[in-house]
């Protein structure tokens, strides 16, 4: 065993990558459909940091991880959380508020009881939470090394807690989670209705939604050409309409009957695919989107899995494949136009992302002073998190392109998580082990406690009080929570976006709501007696 000890200490990057393998290996085990997927990594982690304590990687390591995490959710999720400020999400974050409070009760209250100091009974807040500022801040009011021993004990329920709650919550629910929404197809209509005749395409399909669904080309007198909705239609036009199928079968009952025209001859009219990857587009909505020497027609955007019926406002992103109508013969010049290089979806700026971290990397870095406190900042979690969500709002300042495609944006949060959670569970592998045989099961049911009165009181009140969603009420327990790999699991388990999307929407303000909540605990009964 020493000799394997020795191996792995001199051997950092071997134990990092052996750490993250193994740990993935467990995570797809699955038990009766519970796995732990990326959170299985800090076991692994604590294990292998535990038999050989000097092999935890530098700490920049798992810092990078976080970093690049964060970012990527910030990116992706910008515009949806400014949006959700308006509404649900401020229900949200008082929701999160109140649990987060109350978990720094229970642990302010168990320590006093179990003889634990303040720092340490914090600690334990920070671990359940799993937020390194909210530790940062309270070593620093503190002084003293005691939150980090609440810490190292509640830190793996703060990850591993969270992940099962989702699994029994679900079994328990049951939800009926909203289905995805049905891909997109296209299909033709000849009006044969006499009241229709006359009358505009926007006013024949007035009671349809456009987002889902909308008339890409018309045939008349065996030609085939672009419309728009203010084309008066003739007995006898010919429609080709894009949507969603049950719609588009609605709207095809009420124009007249099916038969397919349009495509039955493409001298004229043709379609093609193409990815956009040109720079100039990038970040342009489509209506400023500058036409060619010919008249083109996007009929569906495809961005990641994710289908898409073209509006003005929308936003093109690298990566993005659109579905355009073009004049007979102009294939090619589509192709240049747009770019349509492949490489488009897993590529992205360096010069954004490098950017985009230092911005962020600044307002972690930023002081903010308390009065008889001390101070606070959001470190390098909750400044690149922010930083991230306000440019992915903005998606684009001059030349510059924040966002990033889909399948890239998911590989770097990916990395980064997988990066983070091996290389924080190496090294709190030894603290871990030290302080549960020093202080025995008290200390360990403590940590539980505190990380469980943050999880239900968001489940169920959200749940069964409030009425939010399951997988939005997953997400912002994700959120308040913290840990990355939560809402990983949670996002894999219910196939949903909102998870994610809750976990952008409350992760930044709980992540500034912890730090100051743990230095005033520190700062106002430190000195009170135990």
């Amino acid at each position: 065993m020493d000799a394997v000890r020795h191996f792995l200490e001199a051997q950092p990057l071997f134990t990092l990558f052996l750490t993250i393998a193994l740990g993935y290996a467990i995570g797809q085990l699955s038990i009766r459909g519970f796995s732990l997927g990326a959170g299985a990594v800090l076991f692994s982690g604590l294990a292998i940091g535990a038999l050989a304590p000097a092999a935890a990687p530098p700490a920049m390591v798992g810092t990078l991880g976080l970093l690049m995490f964060l970012y990527g959710i910030g990116i992706q999720y910008g515009r949806a959380f400014f949006d959700g400020l308006r509404g649900p999400g401020l229900v949200w974050n008082l929701l999160s508020l109140v649990a987060v409070l109350a978990s720094l009760l229970v642990a302010l209250a168990l320590g006093r009881v179990m003889g634990l100091s303040t720092p340490t009974a914090v600690g334990l807040f920070a671990g359940s939470g799993t937020s390194t500022s909210a530790l940062q801040a309270a070593l620093s009011a503190s002084g003293s090394a005691d939150p980090a021993i609440g810490y190292s004990v509640s830190y793996p329920f703060g990850v591993v807690g969270p992940i099962l709650a989702i699994y029994f919550f679900t079994l328990l629910v049951r939800p009926r989670l909203q289905a995805p929404r049905p891909a997109m197809r296209s299909g033709e209509v000849t009006i044969d209705r006499p009241e229709l005749v006359g009358r505009t395409v926007a006013q024949a399909l007035a009671a349809f939604d456009p987002h889902d669904l909308q008339v890409l080309a018309l045939r008349r007198d065996h030609h085939s050409m672009a419309v728009d909705g203010n084309a008066v239609l003739q007995a006898g036009d010919g429609l080709l309409l894009m949507g969603r199928p049950p719609v588009l079968e609605a709207a095809i009952a009420q124009l007249g009957h099916a038969e397919v025209r349009v495509f039955k001859d493409r001298s004229e009219y043709d379609v093609i695919r193409v990815y956009v990857s040109k720079p100039v587009l990038l970040g342009s909505t489509l209506a400023e989107l500058p036409q060619p020497d010919f008249m083109i027609r996007i009929a569906q955007v495809r961005r990641g899995d994710l289908e898409m019926l073209p509006s003005p406002d929308l936003v093109l992103e690298s990566g993005d494949r659109l579905t355009v109508l073009h004049p007979a013969g102009k294939q090619e010049e589509v192709r240049a136009f747009f770019g349509d290089s492949v490489r488009a979806s897993a590529e992205f700026s360096y010069v954004s992302v490098g950017l985009g971290m230092v911005l962020g990397l600044a307002l972690g870095a930023i002081s903010v002073p308390v009065p008889g406190l001390g101070s606070f900042s959001l470190g390098v979690a909750g400044g690149p998190l922010i930083m991230a969500l306000i440019l992915g709002r903005l998606g684009r300042s001059g030349p510059i392109c924040w966002r990033m495609p889909a399948p890239a944006n998911l590989v770097l949060r990916n990395l980064g998580l997988t990066l983070f959670l091996a290389a924080v569970a190496l090294q709190a592998g030894p603290p871990f082990v030290h302080t549960v045989s020093a202080t025995g099961l008290p200390i360990l049911l403590a940590g539980m406690a505190v990380l469980l009165t943050n999880v239900l009181v968001v489940l169920l009140v959200g749940y069964f009080v409030l009425r939010i969603p399951f997988d939005a009420v997953v997400g912002v327990m994700s959120g308040a929570t913290g840990n990355p790999a939560i809402p990983a699991y949670g996002t894999r388990q219910l196939q949903s976006e909102r998870v994610d999307l809750g976990y952008a929407t409350i992760f930044p303000s709980m992540t500034i709501a912890k730090v100051i909540l743990a230095q005033l605990a520190i700062g106002l009964l430190a000195t009170a007696p135990a």
